[in-house]
């Protein structure tokens, strides 16, 4: 008998969400639903071979190839201690400044959102490392919690990110020009961090008490600075300048940023063989789920296609003389919500297959569209009561401390997020204009 399309839709997406609240793993859930609707819509025994041949052709993808480089060298960069070396000589530079923690958590945080391309790295490189002094000196939750996860998030955007690598991968968008894209609008955000944080701080003074340290001499702030943040700079090239110029790929800047790395851990006699082991270990375990969920999502959106449910859709969605805004409002409504659930890769995997077509109908930028929903799933991340990175906080935070003082300390930080946001609709060119200048 023949399907309509709701019928299938229902099947495939139906079935999804029933296998993730059963508690199956998100790729044996993709890859359980992909074998009864190739059996249902592709033909049986050859449809299966179908789907065998397409999920091999799905992982072998060249464009892919930056996911574990960008994750290695995150890895790296926390692992050989060289991101608490940025930190010190940061923190050497701000003296007693009130509220100095929380503004070093925006800026190095911010710093390290560039070279590490990993959201959980950096909330919880700057829980575990800033947090404990942080509550020594007094800082009440707000001005620790907010800033840590809202930085934290900034991975997600700033290049190197992984997640961006991924969704232009599968979305069929130009890498470079998305990871161009994030840089200026991710800068925006952490600036409007500091607005968030420098306003506490004027409402409630002892929210975030000057700090008892004098500024440290200037040859000393030069000596730390020459020593242990300019060549980051290095790094920062090699991941962003390449691209920007034009030079290399993302996936060759992907392995000059890794190999960077390296050798600067060399040089600084950090780069220890405990760190190598803990660093390739956690590259092949993230690389190897990432992988793992991309096979059965890209068979996913190939069924969702064949069967007739992506067309159904799109008819069915632009059928209605809603305004193209509106939509787009909608389907970030979709990823917030997702986000209280299921974590980000997940989210993409689940309705890329979807949201790509219907953007493509209505006319939007799939470049701006791509910053936009990496902001939505960056929001998602911290949004109460389910996000993310608030477990990630508590379980680095000290005893004692909950979900409701992690989501009460980030949602001024949020709001940053949705007013960036609501600035990209109106001026797309906050994302658009870098990409524009520089690939055209």
């Amino acid at each position: 008998m023949g399907w309509e399309w709701y019928e299938s839709f229902g099947l495939m997406m139906g079935g999804i969400i029933f296998l993730m609240m059963l508690g199956m793993p998100v790729a044996l859930a993709f890859f359980a639903i992909n074998l009864v609707g190739v059996w249902i819509f592709m033909g049986g025994a050859v449809g299966i071979d179908q789907f065998i041949t397409n999920a091999t052709a799905s992982i072998t993808s060249f464009a892919l190839v930056p996911v574990p480089l960008f994750l290695l060298m995150g890895e790296l960069f926390f692992h050989t201690g060289l991101a608490m070396r940025v930190f010190d000589a940061l923190d050497r530079g701000l003296g007693n400044m009130r509220g100095r923690l929380s503004y070093l958590t925006v800026g190095g945080g911010t710093l390290f959102a560039t070279l590490s391309g990993s959201s959980m790295a950096n909330t919880a490189m700057l829980g575990a490392s800033l947090m404990p002094d942080m509550l020594s000196r007094g800082y009440k939750p707000k001005m620790i919690l907010g800033p840590i996860i809202a930085t934290g998030g900034l991975a997600m955007i700033i290049p190197p990110s992984t997640l961006a690598v991924l969704l232009g991968s599968l979305g069929r968008i130009d890498v470079g020009a998305l990871l161009i894209a994030g840089l200026l609008p991710g800068l925006i955000l952490a600036l409007l961090y500091v607005v968030v944080i420098r306003l506490q701080v004027a409402l409630d003074p002892d929210a975030a008490p000057g700090d008892v340290e004098t500024r440290a001499p200037w040859p000393e702030i030069l000596r730390g600075i020459a020593i242990d943040v300019l060549p980051m700079g290095l790094v920062i090239f090699c991941v962003i300048g390449l691209i920007l110029l034009g030079w290399a790929t993302p996936t060759e800047a992907a392995a000059f940023g890794a190999m960077s790395v390296v050798v600067l851990a060399a040089l600084k006699r950090c780069l220890t063989r405990e760190a190598i082991v803990k660093s390739l270990r956690g590259t092949l375990v993230v690389s190897v789920m990432m992988l793992m969920i991309i096979l059965g999502s890209t068979t996913f959106s190939q069924v969702l296609a064949f069967s007739g449910a992506s067309n159904g859709m799109i008819r069915w969605a632009t059928g209605y003389e809603i305004d193209p805004y509106l939509m787009l409002a909608c389907m970030i409504l979709v990823l917030i919500v997702l986000g209280m659930f299921m974590d980000q890769l997940s989210i993409m995997m689940l309705t890329l297959p979807i949201f790509i077509p219907l953007v493509n109908a209505l006319g939007f930028d799939p470049v701006w569209f791509g910053v936009i929903m990496l902001l939505a799933l960056e929001l998602s991340l911290a949004t109460p009561p389910f996000g993310l990175l608030l477990f990630v906080m508590v379980g680095v935070a000290p005893p004692g401390t909950t979900i409701g003082q992690v989501a009460l300390a980030v949602l001024p930080f949020l709001a940053c997020s949705v007013l960036l946001i609501v600035l990209m609709m109106l001026e797309p060119g906050i994302a658009l204009w870098l990409p524009d200048r520089i690939l055209n």
